[in-house]
């Protein structure tokens, strides 16, 4: 029996193989790779690596064992039909016979697009009778403070969420959750709302920013259009930019702001506070 995690070179997906590695052999511990050679380092430590592409269904057959644990971590290809990617990883993990799939979803309060993807796969994993783990995820700490360039050199947070809070965790967080669900018992046919422990809004954001760089940063909220703009501006793709402007709509009306206490229960601890993610970015 393997502990299967797609997507192991993604920002999230190595997090959850390094925790891995902490708890399990690594030779139970199966990477799921598109380009092997940014691996190599996984592979080293013995873990195994399987090569596959959400887009080529077929490098999925026979990937899956009966009685793996399989995390399905969402795709981030916006324009070539996530939902189709994610059942293809679903259709394998069916005809396999895995005993678990924990899925990356987005928050059960969030209603901006980019939360459609992950609702049709929650609808595709539920049909398709596998034992699940719903892990919806908010938002990430790493959103923002990898992004502090141009905050820092303009001297301003520019959002389009008014003064709406986020209840924000850092992916080590996350991925702390993902691995007690992938390690521990009882967690089949569950949905687990994660976030972090407090909210904070982006006001306190930028006193937080002024407070650990010792400049005076100001909180500048615009309209989600002219957020759009901006990002466009700064050569990011349209539609993304219009999902990262919907997603700050929703941060205004309080959906991200939610808070259950799932996420510090599965991973056994408080949650990383903003403050430390943003002093671990100013000093990288």
């Amino acid at each position: 029996m393997s502990i299967v995690v797609t997507g192991a070179t993604g920002h999230l997906g190595r997090h959850v193989v390094e925790q891995l590695l902490e708890k399990v052999p690594a030779d139970r511990i199966t990477a799921v790779v598109r380009d092997e050679s940014k691996a190599a380092d996984l592979a080293a430590r013995g873990v195994r690596l399987a090569v596959a592409d959400y887009n080529t269904p077929q490098t999925f057959d026979g990937l899956f064992a009966a009685g793996d644990k399989v995390l399905l971590i969402s795709g981030n290809e916006f324009d070539k039909g996530r939902v189709q990617q994610h059942r293809v990883v679903i259709d394998a993990a069916g005809a396999a016979g895995v005993s678990l799939l924990a899925y990356t979803s987005a928050p059960g309060s969030l209603t901006a697009a980019l939360a459609d993807d992950h609702r049709a796969t929650e609808e595709v994993l539920l049909a398709s009778g596998l034992p699940y783990t719903l892990l919806r995820n908010g938002w990430y700490h790493e959103n923002y403070t990898e992004n502090l360039a141009p905050v820092l050199a303009h001297d301003a947070v520019v959002q389009a969420a008014g003064e709406g809070r986020i209840a924000s965790a850092s992916r080590a967080d996350y991925a702390a959750a993902a691995v007690a669900v992938l390690t521990g018992e009882g967690h089949e046919n569950k949905t687990y709302e994660l976030s972090g422990d407090e909210a904070w809004s982006f006001a306190e954001y930028a006193a937080e920013l002024s407070r650990q760089t010792g400049k005076e940063i100001v909180y500048n909220p615009v309209s989600p259009e002219a957020f759009a703009g901006i990002l466009t501006g700064a050569g990011l793709p349209e539609v993304f930019a219009g999902i990262l402007a919907g997603v700050d709509a929703s941060i205004e009306k309080g959906e991200l702001a939610v808070t259950t206490g799932d996420l510090s229960r599965l991973a056994g601890r408080p949650t990383t506070p903003i403050a430390e993610s943003v002093a671990a970015a100013l000093k990288g």
